[in-house]
């Protein structure tokens, strides 16, 4: 999973990030299930980018707020 900079998701078209959001926050629940042995550094990084897409969304009025779960 690479780091997704706020430039690089405001660059992104709605579709992309809608899509993006899914696949990370499937990421979210291997790497919870995985916690034990990756320890907690991955789940934290996955969150700011699933909490930067939200925002960003939430800016532009082009999606409703999605809880993460």
């Amino acid at each position: 999973m690479a780091i997704l900079k706020f430039k690089e998701i405001n660059k992104m078209e709605r579709n992309e990030r809608e899509k993006k959001l899914k696949e990370l926050k499937l990421e979210l629940v291997k790497a919870r299930a995985e916690s034990s042995k990756a320890g907690n550094s991955k789940i934290k990084q996955i969150k700011k980018i699933i909490a930067k897409i939200i925002m960003l969304n939430s800016k532009h009025g082009n999606m409703p707020k999605m809880r993460l779960a």
